[in-house]
């Protein structure tokens, strides 16, 4: 009965321990997600920027016209660069999500051992105080 109580006692501290591994996780993943999310929307803004630019009309001479056009061409490798960015962030994002999924699956795993150690243990103190036979009379049958 020792073993089985100090087995328990091990798999609850590798529980916490899972649980705090699988809280991590998901803080990572979480944080991931934000920086996704972040430049998706940078990438959105530049473009939008690169298109307001095209669509001006006020250029007064050649020269004015090209520095738009060499601004906009800048505006639009940015937002390439921004979308490659947040792809790679996407990745690395479902990379997280992924890590956290297995952490709570590793966490889950030691709870159900640990509640089938507690039910052994139950089991054995149960049929431990339950006598296996009748007692025996004692005295005369006159009693």
């Amino acid at each position: 009965m020792k073993a089985e109580r100090a087995r328990l006692a091990r798999l609850k501290r590798l529980e916490r321990i899972r649980d705090i591994a699988r809280r991590n996780a998901l803080a990572e993943a979480g944080k991931a997600e934000g920086t996704l999310a972040q430049l998706l929307s940078l990438a959105d803004r530049t473009e939008r920027l690169s298109a307001d630019y095209g669509a001006r009309t006020d250029a007064g001479d050649a020269h004015a016209l090209q520095q738009m056009r060499h601004f906009i061409a800048g505006l639009d490798r940015i937002s390439t660069g921004t979308r490659a960015d947040a792809a790679s962030a996407r990745r690395v994002a479902d990379m997280r999500a992924a890590e956290a999924a297995a952490a709570e699956r590793r966490r889950a795993a030691v709870e159900d051992r640990a509640q089938a150690q507690a039910r052994l243990i139950a089991r054995k103190s149960a049929s431990a105080a339950t006598p296996l036979s009748p007692r025996k009379a004692t005295g005369t049958d006159v009693e």
